[in-house]
């Protein structure tokens, strides 16, 4: 049974669920939380990127010191991979940089090339990530448009499913080891086919015997924080964060994509509204016809 919320001592120590927001980097989901709910002492037990959502761990009090036992256990995600395209982060934060024919592929073909990438497997972490090279992290870098050698690591890879095949989608189900980077994969993937592939929607589910299904929201996070002592006034103004806020993400391709989407929509909402509006031809109950504009 699920916890209540209210149930929490979070200044003694709790392991506290969260399904993160698209576009959120895990310090913003920290810190949110921490500000809620006035936590001294709060830490995540593993980074979700800003393009992914689902269970982030945060821990407080006397569990912070089982950050890195949270953070050893196997993790889960289900996602997309689009074929035919790459993009130098291996996701939606950087636009298209090459196009490839992937319409020949076979189902066969496909579901054949997750077989190299599961087992213990060596896998280059992406430029756009926060590994350090040199004292700095990678993705500063990459925004800088500099580029860095990344050099590559041991992960294991224990589950490599195709959940979907809708070309040019890709749907997968892992299940792999701490420091797996998901759009490696996708990159990876994509490489094997001869297409290329990036990432288009990452969730984490599962980190050991935590599940997503079992993670609170910010809104109910937010619920609880607790009133103002009387006399005490906000040091500066709040700042509502926007849904798909781009700042310090890097995500002004994100962005960009989302402002075009709604755009369409709107433009199929306005077309269809003036197909509704328009009146009908055809003889009128008295037999005559109507006159047209001119």
């Amino acid at each position: 049974m699920k916890k209540s919320l209210a149930d929490f001592d979070f200044e003694a120590g709790e392991v506290l669920l969260l399904d993160k927001p698209l576009t959120w980097t895990s310090f913003d989901v920290v810190r949110k939380v921490k500000n809620a709910l006035r936590i001294k002492k709060i830490g995540h037990a593993g980074t979700l990127d800003p393009l992914a959502t689902g269970l982030l761990i945060l821990c407080t009090g006397k569990k912070t010191k089982e950050i890195d036992l949270i953070q050893a256990q196997e993790k889960e995600y289900t996602g997309t991979f689009r074929l035919g395209e790459t993009t130098p982060s291996f996701d939606l934060e950087t636009a298209v940089d090459m196009a490839r024919p992937y319409a020949h592929l076979t189902e066969e073909q496909i579901r054949a090339a997750t077989a190299p990438f599961t087992g213990t497997i060596e896998q280059t972490p992406p430029l756009f990530s926060a590994v350090k090279v040199d004292g700095q992290r990678a993705y500063t870098i990459a925004r800088q448009g500099g580029a860095a050698e990344i050099k590559s690591k041991t992960v294991e890879i224990k589950v490599f499913e195709l959940t979907r095949i809708a070309l040019p989608e890709v749907d997968f189900r892992v299940v792999c080891s701490k420091g797996t980077y998901i759009r490696s994969l996708a990159r990876d993937f994509g490489l094997a086919l001869g297409c290329g592939a990036h990432l288009t929607r990452l969730v984490r589910t599962r980190i050991g015997e935590y599940r997503n299904e079992d993670a609170f929201t910010l809104e109910a996070i937010e619920a609880l924080r607790p009133p103002r002592p009387e006399g005490e006034g906000p040091t500066r103004p709040r700042r509502e964060r926007p849904a798909t806020a781009p700042n310090r993400a890097g995500l002004q391709y994100f962005a960009a994509l989302q402002a075009d989407a709604l755009a369409a929509k709107e433009h199929q909402a306005a077309e269809a509204a003036s197909l509704t509006d328009t009146p009908a031809s055809g003889p009128l109950s008295d037999g005559s016809v109507p006159s047209q504009p001119r």
